[in-house]
């Protein structure tokens, strides 16, 4: 691996900075239950997985899935964990976890992970209060590219000759994707943002016949199918992938998927933009997280 690129360096230290700054005194609610640093494959700390539930839980509970943001290139389980708790909180069992970063583990390491998560909530439900049958995906800026992208090849066999892995037997009962970019494709053939090219790989993109087949792979938009969950599209006015929330809402409806769109905040709360729900000091996060767990609760058979 050579030189990381300035725009992977950039990623990484300022959002550590941000990050870090966010949850400073932050800490575990005493209602909660958490199981820390659980291998669910053979890639060491990239292959961990935290899991959390509130300490009066008896039985297994509808459980929400947690795929971090940060441009495919940074992010943690670490700088998720009191987002998590906050949901946990909420009367759900949360699993967050690391996945292989770009550019040193390139597309689709990251799709093959998250199937690993999946594979293992069902092969562990009972040991974690887990139900493999009443699940919830939350996913954040690349993070809700992530979940877009695995949710259509859960749900569309077809699509899911593209890779080498089977996704198990489990049902996701809906998603709430946030602040989140849609069309990779057109992301990955405009090369108008820096990370997808670190995530895809410059060389695959410079290679014709690479590129081909790659652009195919990620198309996620051409895949989705009336069988995608019903889905909760949030964003903020200060959001910058603001404009790829109603394009994704309005793509959805047509295709007859249950969905819902929220924007938060107005142009002047500069707090209220990217992400801004993980921030656990704003009260529009706890309204936000409120609100989507609510829709999470319409599909979940133990909580309608």
């Amino acid at each position: 691996m050579g030189k990381l690129s300035k725009a992977v360096t950039d990623m990484r230290t300022n959002a550590a900075i941000t990050d870090k700054k966010r949850d400073e005194g932050l800490t575990t609610p005493k209602e909660i239950k958490r199981y820390d640093d659980i291998s669910y494959g053979p890639h060491g700390q990239f292959n961990l997985l935290d899991i959390y539930h509130r300490k009066d839980a008896v039985d297994k509970q509808p459980t929400i899935v947690n795929i971090h943001g940060g441009g495919w290139v940074y992010g943690s389980k670490e700088i998720y964990q009191f987002y998590c708790m906050s949901l946990a909180m909420r009367g759900f069992t949360v699993v967050n976890f690391n996945y292989r970063l770009a550019p040193e583990n390139l597309y689709p390491a990251a799709l093959e992970d998250i199937n690993q998560v999946f594979t293992f909530i069902k092969e562990n439900a009972k040991d974690y209060k887990m139900d493999p049958e009443n699940l919830c995906v939350v996913g954040d800026s690349a993070g809700a590219q992530l979940a877009s992208h695995y949710l259509a090849i859960m749900t569309n066999p077809d699509f899911e000759k593209f890779f080498a892995f089977t996704t198990p037997d489990v049902t996701v009962k809906a998603v709430a994707l946030n602040c989140g970019l849609y069309d990779a494709r057109k992301s990955a053939e405009t090369r108008r943002d820096e990370l997808i090219v670190e995530y895809l790989g410059r060389e695959n993109l410079e290679n014709e016949e690479k590129r081909a087949q790659l652009l195919e792979s990620i198309d996620v938009l051409k895949n989705i199918t009336p069988k995608f969950p019903p889905t909760f599209v949030m964003s903020a006015e200060n959001d910058f992938l603001l404009d790829n929330a109603q394009p994704m809402y309005d793509f959805l409806k047509e295709k007859g998927i249950e969905c819902k769109i929220e924007i938060f905040g107005r142009k002047e709360q500069k707090e209220i933009a990217h992400v801004f729900h993980v921030n656990m000091r704003l009260p529009e996060a706890d309204i936000c997280n409120e609100h989507e767990c609510d829709f999470f609760r319409k599909f979940c058979d133990t909580m309608k």
